[in-house]
């Protein structure tokens, strides 16, 4: 990877983790005061709430896995058994987040608050979270057929320096 996207990358990333903690200390609070002044079910504002936070945290640990793996990427360790480390629990923070969109359509469901077209949207956006899941699941796989061409490779280069 070169040093410009590199930068730009973690420059993105910076960006996304301080909008996502933005969310978490300023914006979820007010719109806890917002909801409060709503006729609403305060247990179903609260559920709300606490989808968001935990939503936002998935984000955050996501963001904080790909810095990790960019910068094993830059060094050229990416391609080793510590890379799984980070790609799974970018999976189990995905599949979390799914579950998230998936909880988030269930509490807004009941009652005429929201009309059911917008629940089904939110379960359309958790299938699709669960389809990026399933895509770095994917990636994991390649990764994992990487190391061990990898590993063969460093080993048969270890034969023919014996050999020689």
């Amino acid at each position: 990877m070169g040093r410009l996207t590199v930068l730009a990358l973690r420059a993105v990333l910076a960006a996304l983790l301080v909008g996502t903690l933005f969310v978490q200390t300023v914006m979820v609070p007010l719109l806890g005061a917002d909801l409060d002044d709503v006729e609403a079910d305060a247990g179903q504002v609260r559920a709300v709430l606490a989808i968001v936070v935990l939503g936002m945290l998935t984000v955050q640990t996501v963001l904080v896995c790909v810095w990790r793996l960019v910068t094993m990427a830059r060094r050229g360790t990416v391609f080793s058994y510590a890379a799984f480390r980070y790609v799974h629990v970018v999976i189990g923070a995905v599949v979390t987040a799914a579950l998230l969109v998936f909880a988030l359509g269930v509490v807004l469901a009941p009652g005429e608050a929201v009309a059911p077209g917008v629940v089904l949207l939110i379960g359309g956006a958790g299938l699709a979270v669960f389809g990026v899941a399933l895509i770095v699941l994917v990636l994991r796989v390649l990764l994992a057929q990487a190391v061990a061409r990898d590993v063969e490779a460093s080993r048969m280069r270890a034969e023919l320096a014996e050999v020689i």
